[in-house]
């Protein structure tokens, strides 16, 4: 029935559901305030004044209900989604009760003023001291829970299962991201189309030296099989999850050479969010988009990789302030790490399609048969669809109807409410699947060790030095005093 029942992919879903909540937003550019009840977090040192509705037209909307609300249009899109992709609706229903309830409370916890407050907010929260990590500290303690969770409350997990879908939720996340960044690169559109096509050579830089290295070492000092190889490299070098699954349907290998690939992805991608955002605030903080490209290029997966740039971001802008009196403009070093993950997306399409060639072609001795035009298609992710409309729609606006602008960015304001709280499930979710006794048991340990001797050997560095090449001296736009 559920096989029966199945319309769309995740990915298709990504993008009908992230489309749906910028088309409500936009109805702003027509005077209708369709989601400002949407609720939003600020730093607070009292509870009570943590919550409030996004629009000042909702100001009277007690802040529980804003929650509920919002809740409430998540459980309505997710759920319906989740029908349509054959899932079991109502467990499904139940399962992202917990974990949008459980991420909210790491947002809302994050944002604490000891944690999240920059060194300009700490007078008007009559504090001494702060973390100055911003409310982006709630990835974080997202997933930090998500982890207690996956490795030592089994039950909880069991639960949650249904709604334990990261990819879901950061695509969706993306297609909602590319409006917000489409306002900022339609105020400062010179700098936006510089930092797009140095993306775009710092990615194809990027593929033809990661992919080659990986696949090598994997083949000659491991001992892979080619089978395992291909995963492997695409995993490790190019964009995780994503590029296992789809470079190992390719080539046509066993089910369990992706997914071993896969969790192994995850695992690295925890540690990488732990650690790099941080190492990129101690010593990058004078080259902020440096730091941005660096997670897109370092770090795997979607997820980890587009929420790395958000904390490097909040991290970066409050040392700017507080080391050098610089008030960065939000949303530039995100997006820097964005468009950089978002072409190499681009890409696996491309790079699946020619290892189907070659493998058909040339390693299984089918040099006669023809490759489907539809592999292409079939390859290429589809939420990176909904993340370009989103971009040039609001970019177009900028453009043609600059007038409309400061309307624009309103609406994606509202939009961007529903992107926090995507990202934020996506943190907690990451979290949750990363049973680290269970990979174990699985026999992931060598290929770990290709993953360590490959991530941090050079794939790190590597795409810090071609970041450096391409971003050195580009800098944000600064806020006016």
């Amino acid at each position: 029935m559920a096989e029966a029942r199945k319309r769309c992919s995740e990915d298709w879903l990504a993008v009908y559901i992230g489309l749906l909540v910028f088309l409500l937003a936009l109805l702003v550019l027509a005077g209708l305030d369709a989601l400002g009840w949407a609720i939003t977090t600020s730093v607070w040192t009292r509870l009570a004044t943590a919550l409030k509705p996004v629009s000042p037209s909702y100001a009277n909307v007690p802040a529980v209900l804003s929650l509920f609300l919002t809740y409430l249009f998540l459980l309505g899109l997710t759920t319906a989604g989740a029908w349509g992709l054959g899932a079991n609706w109502k467990r499904f229903a139940k399962s992202f009760t917990g974990v949008f309830f459980l991420s909210y409370g790491c947002w809302i916890a994050g944002a604490y003023a000891h944690i999240a407050a920059t060194p300009n907010q700490r007078a008007a929260q009559g504090i001494g001291w702060s973390l100055n990590l911003t409310s982006e500290a709630g990835y974080i303690i997202a997933l930090v829970v998500g982890l207690i969770i996956g490795n030592f409350i089994p039950s909880l997990v069991s639960w949650l299962q249904e709604a334990i879908r990261p990819e879901l939720y950061i695509k969706t996340a993306i297609v909602i991201l590319g409006g917000f960044l489409g306002v900022t690169a339609a105020e400062q559109l010179g700098l936006a189309t510089s930092v797009m096509f140095r993306g775009l050579c710092a990615i194809l830089e990027a593929y033809l030296i990661y992919w080659a290295l990986v696949y090598w070492i994997a083949r000659k000092y491991f001992g892979f099989s080619r089978e395992w190889a291909v995963p492997l490299a695409s995993g490790i070098s190019i964009c995780g999850v994503s590029a296992a699954i789809a470079t190992g349907a390719a080539i046509k290998a066993r089910p369990i050479v992706p997914i071993m690939v896969s969790s192994l992805v995850v695992v690295f991608a925890v540690v990488e969010v732990l650690v790099l955002p941080f190492v990129a605030q101690k010593f990058m903080y004078t080259e902020p988009m440096v730091a941005g490209a660096w997670m897109g290029l370092a770090v795997k997966t979607d997820g980890a990789a587009v929420a790395s740039g958000a904390i490097t971001e909040s991290l970066i802008l409050a040392k700017a302030a507080a080391e050098q009196g610089i008030q960065y403009q939000e949303g530039w070093i995100v997006a820097v790490t964005t468009t950089v993950k978002v072409f190499i997306d681009v890409f696996i399409a491309v790079w699946a399609f020619i290892l189907a060639w070659i493998w058909s072609a040339k390693i299984e001795g089918k040099s006669g048969e023809k490759i489907s035009k539809r592999l292409l298609w079939e390859r290429f992710p589809k939420f990176i669809l909904g993340y370009m409309v989103t971009f040039l729609f609001i970019l177009a606006i900028g453009v043609f109807w600059p007038d409309s602008i400061a309307r624009a960015k309103t609406a994606m304001g509202q939009a961007n409410v529903f992107r926090g709280i995507f990202f934020v499930m996506t943190f907690f979710t990451i979290g949750v699947v990363s049973n680290f006794r269970k990979l174990w048991q699985e026999g992931i340990a060598r290929l770990a060790l290709v993953y360590v001797v490959c991530l941090f050997g050079f794939i790190i560095w590597i795409g810090l030095l071609i970041s450096w090449l391409f971003f050195h001296g580009v800098k944000p736009p600064i806020v006016p005093a």
